[in-house]
């Protein structure tokens, strides 16, 4: 199955964009937290 570079690059593209997606919840959420530590209200949007 993982013999075809065209589904290596496939696979690897989905891994990127499914990682990156995750990172910027993350990121976003952490970043309001600290927001509203800080600020005491909701972050601009």
């Amino acid at each position: 199955m993982t013999e075809s570079p065209l589904l290596k690059r496939l696979l690897w593209s989905g891994l990127l964009a499914g990682t990156g997606a995750l990172a910027t919840l993350v990121s976003t959420r952490v970043a309001t937290m600290i927001w509203m530590r800080v600020f005491g209200e909701e972050p601009p949007e």
